[in-house]
């Protein structure tokens, strides 16, 4: 098996190079560039070890294992900076959750069912796993991003500490029980083409050497993806506040740059007619988004006492229900062409659009 090239383990050393330039002090219009382009090489160094870890592991493994660690490294920013922001970032966790969602559900999804429907007419993939990772993925979203707007014991997008705690548990549970669906009792519907083992299941592709490595080199990749994002906040949000756009744009682009990786992985896999896998990455990150990042500030509310702003505006429920709806009918029959992909992309562009002028 071939090993990732020699570029790819060097560009995570050249982001911490330029991650300890920044905090001795340098900066300036040019010092941003170079980060924004080591930036950029950490998420295609990602896409590459991710891709060599997923070949190794077989599948469904190594999407998990990608879209677990593109989650925990998230979880890790979130904490970071609601910790140094106190109480005034009450609703970064709402924010950010519900920016992966719709960029994981119309952006990633819409463009590997576009780019697919376009190179191989039509695609196929497991109907069992996809439908199981929306169940999940709608009974976890309304009941951590709308249900809070319709509770009677606290007003307005906030839950009272006992319904925080229950439902962060209940989040945690699903998000459990659909990654020991994925990685053992049904494996199977989420692997697709896979040759079958002893147990009908399928098994990892062969060469299973280098795995410790590239994993240990896969989340240097992210971590430098996260630190790099953040060190370009402040000159991200100073752009977007000359601009006269909304805050939350600062969010939205965070959030897109920080699933950069997956989402490349995820449309080369659709690209080499490879559906399962993207749907893989992207509803298997998505479900991990919610069931990781809200127990974890959950308990962050709890300790501090902070409150958590958990529920969405009308325009953001209206467009979560719909994107949920399309992706049910889209990915209901196992086939797919550049029309649900479409569809998806457009959904994308309109909350993008809505996001920067609500």
């Amino acid at each position: 098996m071939k090993w990732p090239p020699l570029w790819s383990i060097v560009a995570p050393i050249a982001g911490g190079l330029l991650l300890a330039g920044a905090a001795a002090g340098l900066g300036g219009g040019a010092y941003d560039a170079l980060s924004a382009a080591g930036l950029v090489a950490c998420v295609l160094a990602g896409v590459c070890h991710a891709e060599h870890l997923a070949e190794v592991l077989g599948e469904p493994y190594g999407t998990m294992v990608l879209a677990i660690a593109v989650t925990v490294i998230e979880v890790g920013l979130i904490v970071t900076l609601m910790i140094a922001g106190g109480a005034a970032t009450e609703a970064l966790a709402r924010d950010t959750v519900f920016a992966a969602i719709m960029i994981i559900l119309n952006g990633i999804v819409g463009v590997c069912l576009l780019v697919g429907g376009l190179h191989h007419h039509e695609q196929e993939f497991k109907l069992q796993g996809a439908s199981a990772a929306l169940t999940t993925l709608a009974a976890i979203s309304v009941l951590t991003l709308v249900l809070p707007n319709f509770t009677r014991t606290t007003p307005g997008p906030y839950y009272s500490p006992a319904q925080l705690a229950a439902v962060a548990a209940v989040t945690l549970v699903l998000y459990a029980t659909f990654a020991l669906v994925q990685g053992s009792r049904h494996r199977e519907h989420f692997v697709q083409g896979a040759v079958a083992d002893e147990d009908g299941q399928g098994t990892a592709h062969a060469g299973g050497a280098g795995w410790g490595v590239t994993s240990i080199v896969l989340v240097a990749c992210l971590v430098a993806v996260v630190l790099l994002a953040k060190s370009l906040a402040p000159t991200l949000e100073r752009a977007v506040a000359s601009a006269g756009l909304p805050n939350a744009v600062v969010g939205l682009v965070i959030a897109a740059v920080i699933l950069m990786p997956e989402g490349l992985a995820a449309y080369r896999a659709a690209r080499a007619n490879r559906l399962q896998t993207s749907l893989n990455l992207a509803l298997g990150s998505a479900i991990a988004s919610i069931g990781l990042t809200i127990p974890t500030v959950a308990i962050l509310s709890l300790v501090t006492g902070w409150r958590l702003a958990l529920g969405l505006d009308a325009i953001s429920m209206v467009l979560l229900a719909l994107s949920l709806f399309v992706a049910s009918l889209a990915l209901g029959t196992g086939r797919t062409t550049v029309l649900q992909g479409a569809v998806h992309v457009v959904l994308m562009i309109v909350y993008v659009l809505t996001t920067l002028v609500p």
